[in-house]
């Protein structure tokens, strides 16, 4: 399908990389794709016990002096497909198509995120006519559900003192700093009843929505479907006699959640009051992102009776809890202008079975902001009898604004394209963090190609950006400062 696309080596590379089902803690069948691709080149091919891969290329003839660079993307994709696709993530390749300017996948996330930088360090490896000082490519594991690859990281596999990070999803960008995160889950157990006489049965349904990348997209105030169910069935709670029977919202902890249901029953006397709350609220809903999302589909359907309910103690404390805990931006850097510094996403939701299972991912690049936030949502489901666990914790990248890489490539950028690049910090979580922590001498920067709707089905990757990042890159590596 792309094979005709500029430039062809790199989309080449990322067709390849594609056909790969490459889940998050699922990568061992990438891992040895990566291997057996390093082998085949004859590179000094290397991995560590975290599942880390490095492939190492000596320089070119003329770059022998100048300081080795490190190449770095992560392997795994996020997974996320539309609710009527029919895929399997972990038997089949994405299936693309091109669209003008882009490349797109038939209902699922394409993978861009960060396939195009694996694909592109790929092309540099393979190459024979790229200028460039030794390399040293590091594809890591685990990054979007932990980044443990990252955490992992044999701290003596690396040689480098420099690093390119291409996980960055706008091409005017040169990032130099990004946020840490940690995930929350809150979990309780309660005790099915019976469903009480004289009711009807419903399905609340939420869809349509854009979904996104909870740090990337936070910022847009996109529709999250966990809190507009919750929305809905606050109402019913307060003014109707209901009795919840399941919540089913969202998936992965870095994807804002685009779809959801609830199940429930209400007292056949307050069948009237239920639907016209649903109709009023939803109409102030569509009003209140009308500009947002355009596609949002919210229904209210009658559904055969459930096999049991909540308790109305336990139903009353997790509604308001969900209603509570804060989604979205916490708080504005005062720092630097436009920069989301805390925010958080309620990621998953479900209540089935006697369970209750709450998914978070707060992030920040103010560490003690993190933990504000982070105590701050752990209260209101500790109040409603969950138990609340922190785990992954990583540490945001603090900006280096003297960084010699970011003096070169700010440059290079000014040269090459007649501007001057956004030189920022983000609000998603890319490694270099982590990896600056193994390596504290490394001087590192993040750049890629232009890619919209990561972590959603909507997933795009622009191909003119794609070649504008290309050329940007192999102009990097020509231009790489000489030993001291």
């Amino acid at each position: 399908m792309l094979q005709n696309i500029e430039p062809k080596e790199v989309w080449k590379h990322f067709e390849a990389l594609n056909a790969v089902p490459r889940p998050s803690k699922k990568e061992e069948r990438v891992i040895q794709f990566m291997l057996d691709f390093g082998h085949g080149l004859g590179l000094e091919t290397l991995k560590d016990d975290a599942g880390n891969v490095v492939i190492k290329k000596p320089a070119t003839a003329g770059f022998e002096n100048r300081k080795t660079v490190v190449l770095q993307s992560h392997l795994d994709m996020v997974h996320q497909k539309n609710e009527a696709t029919v895929f399997d993530f972990e038997t089949e390749g994405i299936k693309m198509y091109v669209d003008e300017d882009w490349v797109k996948a038939k209902g699922t996330t394409l993978g861009a995120d960060n396939g195009l930088g694996v694909a592109a360090i790929m092309s540099v490896l393979s190459a024979d006519d790229i200028e460039h000082p030794a390399i040293e490519a590091l594809f890591t594991i685990d990054e979007e559900t932990g980044m443990t690859g990252a955490k992992n990281l044999d701290p003596n596999i690396l040689n480098g003192e420099i690093l390119l990070n291409l996980d960055t999803e706008e091409d005017d960008e040169i990032g130099i700093g990004c946020a840490g995160g940690i995930d929350i889950t809150a979990t309780r157990f309660y005790i099915e009843e019976s469903i009480p006489e004289n009711t009807t049965a419903f399905k609340l349904i939420v869809k349509g929505l854009q979904g996104g990348h909870s740090g990337m997209d936070i910022i847009k105030g996109l529709g999250n479907a966990n809190k507009l169910l919750t929305r809905f069935l606050l109402q019913f709670h307060n003014k109707c006699t209901m009795r919840l029977a399941g919540f089913v919202g969202g998936g992965l902890r870095n994807a804002i959640p685009r779809e959801g249901h609830a199940t429930f029953v209400v007292l056949n006397d307050d069948l009237v009051q239920l639907k016209s709350i649903f109709q009023e609220l939803s109409d102030a809903i569509k009003a209140e992102y009308k500009g947002l999302e355009p596609n949002m589909d919210l229904q209210l359907n009658e559904a055969e009776i459930p096999n049991s309910v909540l308790s109305s103690d336990v139903q009353d404390m997790i509604i308001k809890a969900l209603s509570t805990a804060h989604n979205g931006v916490y708080r504005m850097s005062p720092d630097i202008k436009g920069l989301v510094e805390t925010s958080n996403n309620i990621a998953q939701v479900s209540i089935e079975s006697g369970k209750i299972e709450i998914l978070c991912l707060t992030r920040s690049s103010v560490e003690s902001g993190k933990w504000d936030l982070a105590h701050n949502i752990e209260s209101a489901f500790d109040l409603a009898g969950c138990k609340v666990q922190f785990s992954g914790d990583y540490p945001g990248w603090t900006p280096n604004p003297d960084s010699g890489i970011l003096k070169v490539v700010d440059e290079l950028y000014q040269k090459n394209f007649k501007e001057k690049a956004n030189i920022a910090a983000c609000h998603a979580g890319l490694e270099c963090g982590i990896l600056g922590s193994h390596y504290p001498e490394m001087d590192m920067v993040s750049f890629g190609p232009t890619i919209l709707g990561a972590h959603s089905p909507d997933e795009r990757a622009s191909i003119s950006s794609t070649r504008k990042f290309w050329r940007f890159l192999k102009d990097v590596l020509k231009n790489i400062p000489e030993k001291n």
